[in-house]
């Protein structure tokens, strides 16, 4: 599927044609539709016969084989919990006890694959998402395979943390920049798409596919809650609400929509983000519906308060995947925030 904002480099993919180089790397933020993008162009270049806007014809026997999940010339390298949450079935089954990784053993088993001729054409695609999911044993591996590509074989590769790669496998690809739509096309988007929400939109920084997930997770009523409480902070208790929110994360709710402590953190950091520039005379980005609400807030907030509150946000967001105490983390945060509001730095 190609989406709107990525039609013109469609086009220039496309173009390309047979001088497609034999490695390309697809980079930009999660939520663009990278990886739709790879496996749009990993069907185009499969299909027997490809439609006037490029698309692969849906029709043609390997696209019919591609659609089933059985083309033998079509590689996927994912991490071992990615490819275990698509084999199995049951609750709580899928992913347990798998690597977040890309382990050598699946390049070891790419490379026996590539060994071996193609079995539909002299064709073979190896689309790996997301790329620096590999460590650098397993990234060394495969730099292998694209120092020395096999005859017909081109790699797709797909990330949202480019530095994440080494930088011998990075200069080995051409690289092709994802980039969020215009607010024009965001809007058409958003016509056609209105479950996703202008406000989800903006929360996630523009990324509509992001805002759709999280639509589809339950997102706009997390959102007005969050928004509630925050608003409400000032003549409130941190603590108490620190119990609150701990309570929220452990809840039926949150679960389900895979909301958790990162989620909330990366939350609380936009809040905050849009405090400070509208404190510095910009405007709101994330929580433009809340604007007047941040505007009141801000008005009592002294600069220095608020950028080191960003500041200990940021560092607090680096270790909220797995937090030694939830409930001391959610009352550091909320302090914090409080004293901001103030004009007091902690």
């Amino acid at each position: 599927m190609i989406h709107p904002w990525l039609t013109g480099l469609w086009q220039r993919l496309v173009a390309l044609d047979a001088r497609l180089p034999h490695a390309l790397l697809f980079v930009g933020q999660p939520g663009l539709g990278k990886r739709d993008l790879a496996e749009a162009l990993a069907a185009r270049l499969l299909c027997a016969t490809p439609g006037p806007d490029g698309q692969a014809c849906g029709e043609c026997a390997a696209c019919r084989l591609r659609l089933s999940g059985n083309h033998p010339d079509l590689y996927r390298l994912v991490p071992e919990s990615e490819a275990a949450a698509g084999d199995e079935e049951g609750e709580g089954a899928a992913g347990k006890g798998k690597s977040s990784q890309i382990v050598i053993d699946q390049i070891r088993a790419l490379q026996d694959a590539l060994g071996v001729t193609g079995h539909q054409s002299s064709r073979r695609v190896v689309v790996v998402d997301p790329a620096d999911a590999m460590n650098v044993f397993t990234a060394n591996a495969f730099l292998k395979l694209l120092e020395e590509p096999p005859a017909g074989c081109i790699f797709l590769l797909v990330t949202s943390s480019p530095r994440g790669l080494l930088p011998t496998l990075r200069s080995r690809c051409q690289q092709w920049a994802v980039t969020r739509p215009s607010e024009d096309v965001t809007a058409r988007w958003l016509r056609e798409n209105p479950q996703a929400g202008a406000e989800l939109v903006a929360l996630t920084g523009g990324m509509p596919l992001a805002a759709h997930r999280l639509a589809e997770q339950g997102g706009a009523a997390m959102l007005a809650r969050f928004v509630k409480d925050l608003a409400q902070l000032p003549g409130g208790d941190p603590l108490r609400l620190a119990g609150q929110w701990e309570s929220w994360l452990k809840s039926k709710e949150a679960t389900a929509a895979g909301f958790g402590m990162p989620q909330l953190v990366d939350w609380l950091q936009r809040w905050v983000t849009d405090l400070a520039a509208l404190r510095l005379g910009g405007r709101v980005r994330f929580f433009p519906a809340q604007a007047d609400v941040l505007a009141g807030l801000a008005r009592g907030a002294s600069v220095a308060a608020v950028v080191s509150c960003y500041n200990e946000f940021a560092r607090i967001r680096r270790v909220a995947q797995h937090p030694l105490n939830a409930r001391l983390m959610l009352e550091d945060m909320l302090l914090r925030y409080a004293r901001a509001l103030t004009g007091s730095r902690p």
